[in-house]
């Protein structure tokens, strides 16, 4: 018997990276769906309470916007100078990289993540600084609006109308090592700006009439919260597959759709698809693919054709492989945290009464195996109507 023993480069690689990690700094994001909610004033008043407890902090950049409660905050606190550039006839404030690294606080707090800087400086995003100011060992704290994660560049620009040209991407987020939502209701937001607490009056006026009507402002609070929300449901996951794999945790809806070939696929991915927008949940549309069978030709075109159904339908879609199906669900199930698993049932017009057991066989092995995890059998409409 041989004994497969550990790759010492693959050993050295990974002490390296763990390495790196612990001496890297920490990122915190103080997240919102629009200016206005709060969240510089978020940062600034952690940041002189970690200053109060002795911490060596630093404002590095801070937006004041000319909101007195805000500049209130940076009395007593130690800023950096801006870095003055002139571009194209105009001067410009920007975050002085360079100083920052030189001072080398325990805590820089660093504002609007998502801005582009002069051409000529080190690197053309603030968020590339951020990470310089990471690898040397500084924790780093910041603030960062929705509509600023390039994922959702799109569904803004359809929201709104306007086209959001500085963007980060998604896994600068996603590697925070904290996010917290700043955030306020629409109608207080709207108040705020009409107060003069968020841009001076004329600039107030503008913004109500086009991207702070209430509609954007409800929509991209929904976005924000469900940023933070898939946010929350990844760190769930992670500590659910580290401590208990097997169990579902049932803080949110996950659905499953089995699928295979039958001309009854169509009707159960819409069954699901009615099932997760019902329980607001995200789906998944998988196939169970035995490697010792192959499909049939047009048996292959009806499947590809279901789960291309599913895409359209707002599904993941994905193919597992085992000899089992029930139990290639239900493991692929727990591994993704789903709480509801969707399955057919065809009916006698489809199906000989020896692949019917076979399909009971299935159906019961996969509730046998299910544990906590709620199991949906859905049956044909002949097979319905036949029975009333």
């Amino acid at each position: 018997m041989t004994t497969a023993r550990p790759n010492p480069d693959a050993l050295l690689a990974e002490v390296s990276r763990q390495e790196t990690a612990a001496r890297r700094g920490k990122l915190k994001i103080f997240f919102g769906s629009n200016a206005g909610v709060g969240k510089t004033y978020a940062m600034l008043d952690e940041a002189r309470k970690h200053a109060a407890e002795g911490a060596d902090v630093l404002i590095g950049y801070a937006e004041p916007h000319i909101r007195p409660e805000t500049e209130a905050l940076l009395l007593g606190l130690d800023i950096l100078p801006y870095k003055i550039v002139t571009y194209k006839g105009s001067t410009l404030k920007e975050f002085d990289l360079d100083a920052a690294l030189a001072k080398h606080p325990t805590l820089l707090c660093v504002d609007e993540l998502a801005h582009t800087n002069t051409p000529g400086l080190r690197h053309p995003k603030r968020w590339q600084d951020v990470q310089d100011v990471l690898d040397a060992g500084t924790h780093v704290h910041t603030t960062l609006n929705v509509q600023h994660l390039e994922s959702v560049n799109d569904i803004v620009e359809q929201i709104t109308g306007i086209k959001v040209h500085e963007t980060i991407p998604d896994r600068i987020f996603e590697q925070a090592d904290e996010v917290e939502l700043v955030d306020i209701t629409p109608d207080e937001l709207i108040e705020r700006l009409r107060e003069g607490k968020v841009y001076k009056p004329q600039q107030a006026e503008y913004a109500l009439k086009h991207f702070f009507n209430r509609g954007n402002l409800i929509a991209l609070r929904e976005l924000a919260l469900r940023k933070t929300a898939d946010r929350v449901d990844a760190q769930m996951q992670d500590v659910r597959l580290a401590t208990a794999p097997a169990q579902t945790w049932a803080a949110s809806e996950h659905i499953l759709v089995c699928v295979g070939p039958s001309p009854f696929a169509p009707q159960l991915v819409r069954a699901a698809e009615r099932l997760a927008a019902a329980v607001h949940a995200p789906w998944i549309a998988a196939h169970v693919e035995n490697p010792r069978r192959r499909l049939a030709p047009d048996a292959q075109t009806r499947l590809t054709g279901t789960l291309q159904l599913a895409k359209q339908l707002g599904a993941e879609t994905v193919t597992l492989t085992g000899n089992s199906i029930a139990e290639a669900l239900v493991d692929f199930a727990q591994q993704r945290n789903i709480t509801k698993i969707v399955i057919g049932k065809p009916g006698r017009s489809v199906m000989s009464r020896w692949r019917q057991r076979l399909l009971g066989s299935i159906v019961d092995d996969l509730l046998r195996k299910s544990g906590t995890i709620d199991v949906y059998v859905i049956r044909d409409d002949w097979e319905r109507e036949t029975n009333h």
